[in-house]
């Protein structure tokens, strides 16, 4: 049965009209938006309220977490909500809020046009401490630009942390795996390629060729 929302149908016109001539693809009939780079995904949310409206989240997935579900990994905004009353009042904030998503979406991809520039960004900032991932994705963006000196350090601050979940233990044996061919570009390479793959098939996306640069 079609979704009768029509805060959902509103949402839905206006990302049509601004998203989809950037190439982004709709998941489904959700309020979620995607911009496939390869490797790594922008993630559009229109995102829902307690009450009838729409806010806007958007960010990247960095895909080597082979995950099978969405994620905001780094984020680029984060704006609303914008509150449904009638059909008339909610339709031009719709439009905004689909604007301003394709603004953003502009700038994420010149922010993060090339791998060198990715690498920049998540190794420019600290570590914190108890925030496992930072280390993690800096790591694995450091060895596959060829800074073998920083990826070991990186992944061996991961492995510093308490794991107190079973996905921290999951994340450190990784990272611990990455530590051994942090000097091999080509064996991290093949890593990413492969957890890509298996997210990629995770999302239910179309496989690629990727080229990881």
């Amino acid at each position: 049965m079609a979704d009768r929302s029509p805060v959902l149908r509103i949402i839905t016109s206006a990302a049509r009209a601004s998203l989809k001539p950037l190439g982004l693809a709709q998941r489904g009939r959700s309020r979620v938006w995607i911009d496939d780079h390869g490797w790594w995904l922008g993630v559009v949310e229109f995102t829902p309220p307690r009450t009838a409206g729409s806010g806007l989240h958007i960010g990247a997935l960095w895909m080597w977490h082979d995950v099978d579900h969405l994620a905001f990994h780094a984020e680029a905004a984060r704006i609303g909500p914008e509150l449904f009353r009638t059909d008339d009042q909610f339709t031009p904030l719709a439009l905004e809020l689909s604007r301003r998503a394709a603004a953003e979406v502009t700038a994420q991809r010149e922010k993060f046009s090339a791998l060198p520039d990715i690498a920049r960004y998540l190794t420019s900032g600290p570590v914190r401490r108890g925030f496992l991932w930072d280390g993690f994705d800096a790591g694995i963006a450091a060895a596959l630009v060829g800074d073998t000196g920083l990826a070991c350090h990186l992944f061996e601050q991961v492995l510093r942390e308490e794991a107190l979940a079973p996905w921290m233990v999951e994340a450190q044996e990784k990272a611990r795996e990455l530590h051994a061919i942090a000097s091999d570009r080509d064996a991290v390479t093949s890593w990413v390629t492969r957890a890509v793959d298996s997210c990629r098939s995770k999302l239910g996306l179309d496989p690629v060729l990727l080229t990881i640069d």
